[in-house]
């Protein structure tokens, strides 16, 4: 990350924070808590107050929403590289009462590619998400996918405007990682009890998949020394 591009988010990140009257340092905690762990707001109110910080429930999901942002354009700028070989897939993630579609891809090594919130399962969506990954990793060598016709027309069309030849396999088994890894992110959503708005919902889930992918060690420039995972997370704002 360059020095330039670093002061300007700590410059955007400065802003966010003119307004909310206690320490980066509480904010940050709490808020990756609520990322990390599945945990609902009123837990971590609790939590806080055993330590003798009294915050509203209401206050930590609006930290969550002005910072999470922030954090996540800063890891993508720092996030490693992955593979060649995707496994892509879909989950269900309800909002404001219905089911949205979360599209996700892991490489061969079970590290995140990508993800994307969508409002429909269908070859737009499908499209959209590939195109998505495609921007940041470049075109992939071969993807796994189950047996969906809309994943497999999407694959087809990128394929058609590329001229790229990408192997696509459908195989169930073989995209048992991504559907494993699905896991990890409804563990963390469940107590959530569902999202209230569309916004909210791409929000706090790109920083469910930020907290993930440093969990699996997909932050870089972290130097020689062992650093934690909530170490890492907090130095997205250092």
């Amino acid at each position: 990350m360059t020095d330039r591009y670093q002061k300007t988010m700590i410059g955007e990140l400065r802003k966010v924070l003119k307004r909310m009257h206690y320490p980066l340092e509480i904010m940050l905690i709490c808020v990756r808590w609520y990322v990390a762990y599945p945990l609902s707001l009123r837990h971590i109110e609790e939590m806080m107050q055993e330590r003798g910080v009294f915050v509203d429930h209401a206050t930590v999901h609006r930290w969550a929403v002005k910072i999470m942002p922030i954090l996540a354009v800063v890891f993508g700028r720092r996030k490693r590289p992955v593979g060649t070989s995707w496994r892509m897939d879909e989950t269900y993630i309800k909002v404001a009462g219905d089911w949205k579609y979360l599209y996700r891809a892991v490489d061969r090594e079970g590290n995140t590619v990508d993800f994307l919130l969508t409002a429909k399962r269908d070859l737009a969506a499908a499209r959209r998400f590939l195109e998505k990954a495609i921007s940041l990793h470049g075109l992939p060598d071969k993807i796994t996918i189950d047996k969906s016709g809309a994943n497999t027309a999407a694959i087809a069309s990128v394929k058609t405007d590329t001229g790229a030849e990408i192997e696509l396999r459908q195989n169930k088994y073989l995209n048992n990682i991504v559907e494993q890894d699905h896991r990890s992110i409804k563990r963390i959503t469940r107590p959530m009890l569902g999202f209230k708005s569309f916004r909210c919902a791409r929000i706090l889930l790109a920083g469910i998949e930020v907290m993930h992918m440093i969990r699996k060690g997909q932050l870089g420039c972290l130097g020689e020394q062992p650093v934690s995972a909530a170490q890492q997370f907090y130095s997205l704002a250092s």
